[in-house]
């Protein structure tokens, strides 16, 4: 399973450099892990930049994939992971998620450097 962090999904859906740098580690859609923090803040980035209904389409494309609630283990796994790599709270519950489902983290966010599990795909300047 890979879990494809909010940064990501942007990226491949503008179309960007990185986001085509990135759509070859993409995997099929059963084996997309969607933590309910990205559809947040997917939800929130697709009706400002492109509305209601691109937010809608890509919504209805997550809901067929592994959505993951957050839980009550997911919560403190990510209040240690902000302690432990000084996260911020949607950046923890999105790595702490993928540790709990054991899956790879694909993100383009550079705050996820380094960190296990952790497959970062660099900006890359246009």
């Amino acid at each position: 399973m890979i879990l494809v962090d909010t940064s990501a999904w942007i990226e491949w859906l503008i179309g960007s450099p990185t986001g085509e740098a990135l759509s070859g580690q993409l995997p099929e859609q059963a084996h997309w892990l969607v933590p309910t923090m990205v559809q947040l803040e997917l939800a929130k980035w697709l009706t400002r930049e492109v509305g209601e209904d691109k937010a809608d389409q890509v919504l209805a494309f997550t809901q067929v994939c592994t959505v993951v609630p957050l839980d009550t283990e997911i919560a403190l796994a990510a209040a240690e992971a902000c302690r432990e790599h000084r996260l911020a709270t949607a950046d923890a519950i999105i790595f702490a998620t993928a540790r709990a489902k054991g899956a790879t983290l694909l993100t383009c966010d550079a705050h996820f450097e380094g960190l296990p599990g952790v497959t970062l795909i660099e900006k890359i300047k246009a």
